[in-house]
């Protein structure tokens, strides 16, 4: 399939460099910038705490530079108490994947869809009394919403899994505990995350997923269903309606990643497009 252009690396660049400031500050070291959460706070993905490369081509320079840089970007993670966490645009720094691997850090490369901005998405069918809705901060079902995710990403893959509710209510408790939920909510409240979800008709949540909006782009991730809700359709309903709720909420450029050929091929059917790759540190904490 042919792949978008490069106003629409352009976006997304800007996008990785500008929605984790909602979240973090920002600290530089020559050629990367380092997110640092200022307060606390939920995390945004797996941060933040992860660095990037600044941009404009600064990265393509000389190697025992980047080497200090990355060297200098990891003692500074390490001292924050976070994982040593890179995340980047492949195209946008093509020379420090190889930095990042000399310095014994193992990179995965995770392959992005875009919406194709002429496809109109629309509601996918879901069973009788299955509702879907994006949640407010104040939502009773917020605290299994943030839950879900866990479960579904500790039983990987698309076949139905053993986590079912029970499971759901004791980490939602957790995320109650730990001040987690607690956190999230001023996020939502100030639209800088939108949480969907998949509801079953007593308000307990099959299917989640989210999205961060910043300048008229946002990425779509966190899609996640309870295990024993699998194959009911819930994934592709979830990830239409978010993509839905983004467009009718002003954003224009739509984007998402992928770790599996099974779930890129329910994307490419709901209208998303191979469009570059993002890398990463292979064991970095999930963007959940």
């Amino acid at each position: 399939m042919r792949r978008m252009g490069d106003s629409l690396r352009d976006r997304i660049e800007e996008y990785y460099a500008t929605v984790p400031t909602l979240f973090s500050d920002v600290e530089e070291f020559g050629s990367l910038r380092l997110f640092v959460r200022g307060k606390p706070g939920a995390p945004y993905y797996g941060g933040p705490s992860h660095a990037q490369p600044i941009g404009n081509g600064t990265v393509d320079g000389v190697a025992d530079g980047i080497s200090a840089d990355i060297a200098r970007v990891r003692a500074r993670q390490r001292e924050l108490g976070v994982p040593e966490a890179f995340e980047w645009l492949a195209e946008a720094a093509p020379s420090l994947r190889s930095c990042i691997e000399t310095a014994g850090l193992p990179v995965a490369q995770r392959p992005l869809m875009a919406l194709d901005p002429h496809r109109k998405v629309g509601p996918q069918p879901v069973h009788p009394g299955i509702t879907l809705r994006a949640l407010s901060a104040d939502d009773p079902a917020l605290p299994a919403a943030l839950a879900l995710p866990r479960l579904a990403f500790a039983e990987e893959g698309t076949e139905v899994g053993s986590a079912g509710r029970k499971e759901l209510s004791a980490a939602a408790e957790q995320l109650v505990a730990d001040g987690t939920v607690a956190t999230t909510r001023p996020a939502i409240h100030a639209g800088h995350k939108t949480l969907l979800a998949a509801l079953a008709p007593d308000g307990t949540p099959l299917a989640v997923g989210h999205y961060h909006p910043a300048n008229g782009t946002t990425e779509i991730g966190g899609i996640g269903t309870l295990p024993t809700a699998r194959r009911q359709g819930l994934a592709a309903a979830v990830t239409a309606a978010l993509a839905g709720h983004a467009r009718d909420h002003g954003v224009s450029t739509v984007f998402l990643a992928y770790a599996e050929d099974a779930v890129a091929r329910i994307y490419s059917r709901l209208g998303f497009r191979p469009a570059h790759s993002t890398l990463l540190i292979a064991n970095q904490p999930a963007r959940s």
